[in-house]
């Protein structure tokens, strides 16, 4: 009987000491699990914000007050940082996908998806912050074939014109977000799907006061 318990005791303690490590073990690889990066998107509260200012803005400049196109180059190029805000609602109406000029990177990679250069000098390739007025609609050899003249209305972006920097949409946009991958860059001009320019084209001719687009990257 003695030799019977002292089996008996081997094989719980045994049989505890296993249960234990699985624990162990469960809790070991439960650590180990990668932590999901959470996807960055649109800061509401500072678009909002821009929003305010750019109404101001219009309103001083006798722009169109019914809404206006804000651009938040802070955030990566794979999200939806083309904004088309409606004053009068006060909420954004759509959002878009826009690429960014490539400077010294390769023309349509997305090699600065995530930390855009920026100026005004001709010859950059780099896209330039500040507020602008879409002005003449034109024919682009891009996309579906139509473009808007950009007037820079700051130092930061006065050059534009002479840089035949110019709103138009580009085959190798997206029309969905691509995050983690970046939309292809081009030579400075904001670049937007055919999709996204056939229904902001519309909106933009249909507007009688000049519409603002503002780039800012805060």
């Amino acid at each position: 009987m003695k030799i019977f318990h002292l089996i008996f005791l081997v094989i719980i303690f045994s049989s505890c000491q296993n249960e234990s490590k699985k624990r162990t073990d469960k809790t070991v690889s439960e650590n180990k699990k990668p932590i999901e990066s959470k996807k960055p998107d649109l800061d509401l509260i500072k678009t909002k914000k821009k929003a305010e200012e750019a109404y101001v803005f219009c309103k001083s400049k006798k722009m169109n007050t019914d809404f206006c196109i804000l651009i938040d180059m802070s955030l990566h190029s794979g999200l939806n940082r083309f904004i088309i805000w409606n004053f009068k609602e006060q909420k954004i109406s759509n959002k878009y996908l826009v690429g960014h000029g490539c400077g010294g990177n390769s023309w349509s990679s997305d090699e600065s998806k995530d930390n855009p250069q920026f100026s005004n000098e001709d010859g950059s390739h780099l896209s330039a912050l500040g507020k602008y007025q879409l002005g003449e609609r034109g024919r682009s050899d891009w996309g579906i074939n139509v473009k808007y003249l950009m007037h820079g209305l700051e130092k930061t972006n006065n050059n534009a014109l002479q840089r035949f920097i110019v709103f138009h949409s580009w085959d190798l946009m997206s029309d969905k977000e691509v995050y983690p991958k970046g939309s292809p860059e081009g030579w400075g001009c904001p670049t937007i799907s055919n999709n996204a320019m056939k229904e902001i084209d519309s909106i933009i001719q249909n507007s009688e006061k000049p519409l603002l687009m503002w780039i800012y990257n805060e």
